[in-house]
């Protein structure tokens, strides 16, 4: 007898979103390949004997094929020879390309039918909603500080249009047009209280005490008081349930005596030859 499910049984994931969401929801064992970028943000999609191959923007066909997958999962935009690599395997192909949270929430909605688990990616949303709004509950009694986050730092591009969200949940006001590259000396301008490294690729190897200095960004209120901060890439880069980390992050760095401090974070005052006798009072 037919089966009536219609439902991809291999899948190939070359975002690490997609690995996330489907872990999220009970179905990582469909996937049969990944990216490397995948395994750093969830280790447990190293196991299972996984084909580890090139991402979205270095998809090559004879990998994808060899995976025998009946669908691939990629990011947009990415180069058109990706594009052309990733049709020539001949699989069914869904793109993502979130912007906002309310994108986000729709591509864990459309994975999650795809493999008939949509009750659990309600479910997944719905927590991810909670959360959201606990935090800015929470910090809605709190002051709200200006705050730049940048996801690059040559040349300088803001964090996206997500992540000024969660920053505008844990009680931050945004600076600059999210996703967009903006001068060192427009930052310094609006003076922020806050500053925000989340290089992609870069985990917590941001040279928090080189960048400040260099961009002129020393006598801004984030740097005389000692409010400059590293956040693991993955916490925030990635359009996936892991950006609670990112939030929680977020909300430590605006509120660090309203809130606890969560693993991913780095604080420039514990910098190797941070001097923290030049701060400032912090109020």
């Amino acid at each position: 007898m037919p089966s009536h499910s219609h439902s991809p049984r291999r899948i190939v994931c070359l975002q690490p979103s997609a690995t996330v969401i489907l872990e999220s929801i009970g179905e990582l064992d469909r996937v049969v390949a990944c990216t490397r970028y995948c395994t750093d943000v969830l280790a447990t999609a190293a196991g299972n004997s996984r084909i580890i191959l090139a991402d979205s923007w270095t998809a090559d066909s004879r990998q994808i094929v060899a995976a025998d997958p009946d669908l691939v999962i990629a990011a947009v935009p990415y180069q058109e020879k990706s594009v052309t690599e990733i049709l020539k395997a001949g699989a069914r192909f869904l793109g993502l390309a979130p912007k906002t949270l309310a994108d986000i929430y729709m591509d864990i909605a459309t994975i999650a039918g795809v493999v008939e688990a949509a009750d659990r990616g309600r479910r997944v949303v719905a927590n991810i909603q909670t959360h959201i709004a606990e935090i800015r509950s929470r910090a809605s009694a709190l002051p709200r500080r200006r705050v730049f986050c940048e996801e690059w730092g040559k040349p300088v591009i803001a964090s996206q249009p997500w992540v000024a969200e969660l920053v505008d949940a844990a009680g931050g006001t945004f600076i600059g047009t999210p996703g967009t590259q903006i001068g060192p000396e427009e930052v310094a301008r609006q003076n922020p209280e806050v500053l925000v490294a989340a290089w992609c690729g870069a985990g917590e190897r941001v040279p928090l005490e080189k960048i400040t200095p260099a961009r002129g960004w020393q006598d801004t209120d984030a740097a005389r008081k000692g409010r400059i901060y590293c956040i693991r890439d993955e916490m925030l880069n990635t359009p996936a349930p892991t950006l609670l980390r990112g939030l929680d992050a977020l909300a430590y760095a605006l509120h660090p005596e309203d809130f606890p401090r969560p693993e991913g974070i780095r604080p420039i005052t514990e910098t190797a030859g941070f001097d923290s006798s030049e701060l400032s009072r912090v109020s």
